[in-house]
């Protein structure tokens, strides 16, 4: 065996006798692999949503900003304050606001990926729509792969959401893009599990370094020459230490150790404490996931913007803007079976002051440019052309007597 090794690791094989201690070892031990918290609804709610407060905050960002953008009908090139659409979408059902509505609908997407509206006809012409819960909610596939139905479940009770002649339009279901899955979306979250998981692991590293006195643990040498101590004895002293020693509240507390004991303080190395930086790395890619900027969230370290008002601006432009013009297209589509028309829900941002002042510099420059008619700048700026009616006068014929 010993001229097999030699050959193996090209030494001689005329090589000196290797001689073996009878006290030397040799440890191996595999190392543990990761524990991850599941990937469900459930999970990512309980993980990332109600106990990481990166996430949470993240997610508050989206959805509150999101509920804070008014909504307008664009029927054939006109603005609309009141329509039909509009009274629904501001009081979807007696126990929920408008504002609500959004928040709940980029909740559910941001945490399952899918948004599932029930709307209910409980008089003719007159609607209500309540937001299900994702995971209570299965889509059914028919024969030729696209949804047919979907099936809600609560606890025991099950129901079939169907569409009828009666109500044509029993389920909106809105959802973000999925490489894989052609009937559900894809949840941002999935993507930051895995630094929500890091994140919340430090924390509790860094709560167990406090419990044990916000110092590293240490062992208590037994010499041997005191002869080997008994499992009574061994056991006695491991609950004192446990009862006496350990937490928060017994810090700085004398020790007293009967004979043949010795404490040896453990140190933590300079790699040990990197759990701070992995703490604030794990923190950027969650606000990333979510399309958030590090700074709006306070994480220490990140001076990717000049300043806030900068990186308030981008969040806007990059994940507020287009998730709204996405949403707001969604519904459209959806309830034109409810409200026949040519119109279009869309976003109104010019009632935002956080990019106010950037389309006030925009409008400037337009308005600026001698080469190009009212009408036109009025088209560039995103508003109607001028319209008269047949009946207003024609300036253009005044003439001074």
């Amino acid at each position: 065996m010993g001229n097999f090794f030699n050959r193996l690791f090209g030494q001689r094989a005329n090589s000196p006798a290797e001689h073996k201690s009878a006290h030397s070892f040799i440890s191996m031990m595999e190392s543990p692999s990761a524990n991850w918290s599941g990937r469900s609804y459930a999970a990512a709610a309980q993980n990332a949503c109600i106990r990481n407060p990166v996430a949470h905050r993240a997610i508050s960002l989206v959805t509150q900003n999101a509920a804070r953008v008014p909504l307008m009908v664009d029927d054939q090139g006109e603005r609309l304050a009141t329509h039909p659409v509009l009274d629904l979408l501001s009081r979807p059902n007696p126990d929920l606001s408008g504002p609500e509505l959004i928040e709940t609908i980029f909740s559910h997407l941001l945490l399952s990926g899918n948004a599932y509206l029930e709307v209910l006809q409980f008089e003719p012409g007159r609607h209500h729509i309540y937001p299900l819960r994702p995971d209570r909610v299965v889509p059914i596939v028919g024969q030729d792969g696209w949804i047919k139905a979907y099936d809600y479940k609560v606890g025991n009770t099950k129901r079939r959401i169907a569409a009828s002649k009666q109500n044509p339009i029993p389920m909106i279901h809105l959802r973000n893009f999925h490489p894989t899955s052609d009937h559900s979306g894809l949840a941002p979250i999935l993507a930051a599990m895995d630094a929500v998981d890091t994140h919340n692991k430090a924390c509790e590293w860094h709560k167990s370094l406090l419990d044990n006195a916000a110092r590293p643990s240490g062992a208590l040498v037994y010499s041997a020459e005191a002869g080997n101590l008994t499992a009574e004895q061994f056991d006695r002293l491991k609950s004192e230490l446990n009862a006496s020693f350990q937490g928060a509240a017994n810090a700085g507390r004398p020790m007293v150790l009967e004979g043949g004991l010795d404490w040896k303080t453990l140190s933590m190395s300079p790699r040990d404490m990197d759990f701070i930086e992995a703490k604030n790395s794990a923190a950027r890619d969650i606000a990333m996931a979510f399309g958030v900027p590090p700074m709006l969230l306070c994480i220490a370290g990140d001076t990717t913007y000049a300043n806030y008002k900068e990186a308030n601006r981008a969040f806007w432009r990059q994940t507020i803007i287009p998730q709204m013009v996405k949403t707001c297209a969604a519904l459209s589509r959806n309830l034109h079976l409810i409200f026949p028309g040519r119109w279009a829900l869309v976003p109104n941002f010019e009632a935002i002051e956080a990019i106010a002042d950037e389309r006030l510099a925009n409008w400037a420059k337009i308005d600026a440019l001698n080469t190009l008619s009212e009408d036109e700048k009025r088209e560039l700026i995103g508003l109607p052309k001028h319209t008269f009616s047949k009946t207003s006068p024609d300036l253009s014929d005044h003439r001074e007597d």
